[in-house]
């Protein structure tokens, strides 16, 4: 249903090469092979001219999805017709890890559909679960597998699992990190341009629950940290309008980081439909990649 709202086109190269789409003519030189000469337009013209083309090529995907104790996070009943995850299932609630397995098995399904190849990475404290790239028929099922009975637990460590994929990738990939990102800023830039330095695109998709953008509490509460520091108890209306504001600077400083790198960021708030933030992202990529050919 998701895949059915979302339309990217296929991924056209940079590549100039002989087959696929036609891109535009260039004079012939001599010596250079006649199978490609536009005899319509030497008809008009009485001039040579070689047709070029841009090459229509596979894409290599790689799905990194973060499993660790903060994912379980949900003020959301589940949602009727889903399959489930372990977060799901031990709290029967829609958790951001719910959402982000959903995000991912709708990319997959897109990426399939387009003959790309697609792999997945579920990581907490270190890569938990690897589903190789392939873009056999089965490979979508063996992704939601993996996405179903994958444990949901422990801390994140970010640049672990960043450096952990780089050692298994031998070419150039679109990765998308799946996560809500309350780490370290310092540590995720750094592992951000590792990914920039060997060559890699990234998209990062920001996952927060309805109830942590919010922050619609009041009296005293206890707050438990699901990731070891010790637990807060305090009044929430106290410290809602600092929370709100270093949520938003945290958030700030993602998204600025993340452009500094020439990144893309995409956040969703995992009450809402995970296809409209997606489709948006997907077309925002098509004509940032429209732009780049045509200059």
């Amino acid at each position: 249903m998701v895949v059915d709202g979302v339309s990217s086109g296929m991924h056209t190269s940079m590549k100039q090469g002989m087959a696929v789409e036609f891109a535009e003519h260039r004079p012939y030189t001599p010596g250079e092979s006649l199978r490609h000469l536009d005899w319509k337009m030497f008809g008009r013209s009485d001039k040579l001219y070689i047709k070029r083309y841009q090459q229509e090529t596979s894409l290599d995907v790689v799905i990194l999805v973060d499993s660790s104790n903060s994912m379980r996070f949900s003020t959301l009943g589940t949602k009727s017709g889903w399959g489930g995850t372990d977060a799901g299932r031990q709290t029967n609630q829609w958790t951001k890890f719910d959402c982000a397995a959903a995000i991912t098995v709708a990319l997959a399904h897109l990426c399939l559909q387009q003959r790309d190849r697609v792999g997945l990475h579920i990581f907490s404290d270190e890569t938990k679960s690897v589903v190789r790239r392939s873009g056999n028929r089965g490979q979508w099922k063996s992704m939601v597998q993996a996405l179903a009975t994958t444990p949901v637990n422990g801390i994140a460590n970010f640049p672990r699992a960043i450096d952990q994929l780089i050692a298994g990738l031998g070419n150039r990939c679109l990765l998308f990190v799946l996560s809500d990102f309350l780490y370290p800023l310092d540590k995720i830039y750094d592992s951000m341009a590792k990914l920039k330095f060997k060559g890699h695109d990234l998209v990062l998709v920001r996952i927060l629950d309805r109830g942590e953008l919010q922050f619609k509490l009041d009296g005293l509460r206890r707050f438990e940290d699901l990731e070891g520091a010790e637990d807060i108890e305090t009044d929430a209306e106290n410290i809602r309008a600092a929370y709100l504001e270093t949520l938003k600077q945290h958030d700030n400083e993602l998204e600025k980081l993340t452009r500094s790198l020439t990144f893309d960021l995409c956040r969703i708030d995992s009450h809402n439909s995970v296809g409209p933030p997606i489709s948006s992202l997907l077309s925002r990529r098509e004509a940032h990649s429209k732009q780049r050919r045509s200059t």
